[in-house]
């Protein structure tokens, strides 16, 4: 099987970029996508030419390290009939003998390109981090029903949770928006009784903190839904908005002035 892949280059954040031209061939498939990149990289070394720059880790479709454009699509999910997939899980198979296949890295203000198809997605990090902490204790784990979580609240925090923070979400709205991810974050913890006392703070500093990493509004075009390979849903989104403003400070009236 072979395939010809145009691959963006970029040496580092102050490079223009270019589309260069590959073709892969010898292919298996077996193989995933990452694997693919893997034979071409070994190709272009023992040519002296430099290999694509591409994040990887688990490749077993939990991490969120890989991530990138395929023909247009975050993860390429336009190759899998399910939807729902990473590069890493994105099996060759999928595609055909002589397909020519366009791969970028993500493309947003908050996620700046390194190198090639790499991204700095540390913006993510800074919005868990602003989420603080939980005030539970540490040390030898709780008994079993000490805390009573129901089973819908259980089930909506463990659904929440299920997401590995790739940015397929960013990289696919129109606005570069992370309120999926962010969302989910916030869900996760404030479904949880555990996560009760800084929920207000939670949802407040987060929030804040994503826009301050430049990341856009969203505008409800569900293509972040349909691009998670978790499948996250936008619902967690609705329940951030409510959770936000429902606890914004009130404001101090001032002379003259009642209080809403």
């Amino acid at each position: 099987m072979k395939l010809k892949l145009n691959i963006w280059r970029q040496k580092d954040a102050n490079d223009k970029g270019r589309m260069v031209k590959y073709e892969v061939d010898g292919i298996s498939t077996h193989w995933s996508f990452l694997e693919v990149l893997d034979v071409l990289n070994n190709r272009l070394i023992h040519k002296g030419e430099d290999p694509v720059a591409f994040d990887h880790d688990c490749r077993e479709g939990i991490c969120g390290m890989c991530g990138f454009m395929i023909d247009g699509t975050a993860h390429g999910r336009n190759f899998s009939p399910e939807g729902r997939t990473t590069v890493c899980q994105l099996h060759m198979h999928k595609f055909k003998d002589g397909d020519e296949v366009t791969i970028e890295p993500w493309r947003a203000k908050a996620f700046p390109v390194i190198k090639d198809l790499m991204v700095n997605r540390s913006s993510f990090d800074k919005v868990i981090q602003a989420g603080g902490f939980i005030s539970v204790n540490t040390g030898a784990a709780p008994d079993a029903h000490s805390v009573l979580v129901p089973k819908i609240e259980a089930e909506d925090a463990m659904t929440a949770a299920e997401c590995i923070g790739c940015g397929a979400c960013v990289a696919s709205c129109k606005n570069a928006s992370a309120m999926l991810f962010v969302a989910a974050k916030v869900s996760h913890l404030g479904n949880l009784p555990q996560g009760q006392p800084e929920r207000a703070r939670r949802v407040q500093n987060m929030v804040k903190e994503m826009d301050a990493q430049g990341f856009g509004n969203c505008s409800n075009q569900y293509e972040c839904e349909a691009a998670c390979p978790k499948g996250i849903s936008v619902s967690f989104i609705s329940q951030m908005n409510r959770e936000y403003l429902t606890t914004v400070p009130k404001q101090t009236a001032g002379p003259g002035e009642e209080n809403d």
